[in-house]
């Protein structure tokens, strides 16, 4: 199955996107390893939460996800690739097409340098290196986009979320061809 997007990675940048796209209609696919350095927080500066567990904070999120039908795949994403039909993402034992991938890996480039996409020096203590991204989040291969530590913006859950929003805004934008908005109100 073709998706619209695939987002790499399922901790509070990759799962903030795909709730975004699915929301907007996308279909939605995440790949992920099971590895967010998330898993190991206690998080008491997410605004809005008033102290919560790392694993709690990615199941809430995959869960809200979930609910406008963004898909789950755990796997490791070992390569990506731009075919006449879209991007492939391969992982150890599966392959997967969409327009757009979001690369919301956290720390790791791995993926990124295995795949061509430019790597730059980290800007974060102790991130060596992150993906060159533009203002939008997109990378120097067509239709592949980074949020989040991976892109090189602060590693706290509460900006990485909203990286993943953001960029996420941007691909709807994209697929749309015109900037996408998503406010709910109160229903009286």
């Amino acid at each position: 199955m073709s998706y619209d997007v695939i987002v790499i990675g399922a901790g509070p940048t990759g799962a903030s996107a795909a709730l975004f796209t699915s929301k907007a209609g996308k279909s939605t696919l995440v790949i992920d390893s099971d590895q967010s350095v998330t898993k190991r927080a206690w998080i008491e500066n997410h605004y809005g939460v008033d102290g919560i567990t790392g694993p709690d904070l990615v199941e809430i999120g995959k869960k809200q996800a979930a609910k406008f039908g963004t898909e789950f795949k755990q796997g490791k994403a070992v390569k990506l690739a731009s075919t006449a039909e879209g991007l492939q993402v391969s992982t150890e034992d599966a392959t997967y097409t969409a327009k757009h991938v979001i690369l919301a890996t956290g720390l790791s480039v791995d993926l990124a340098e295995a795949s061509g996409i430019e790597i730059k020096p980290g800007t974060e203590p102790r991130i060596k290196s992150i993906v060159g991204v533009d203002s939008q989040g997109k990378t120097n291969v067509q239709g592949v986009w980074a949020a989040g530590t991976v892109a090189g913006v602060s590693m706290h859950t509460i900006i990485t979320a909203g990286d993943g929003a953001k960029v996420a805004i941007n691909v709807i934008s994209e697929l749309n061809g015109a900037r996408y908005v998503d406010h709910d109100v109160l229903k009286a």
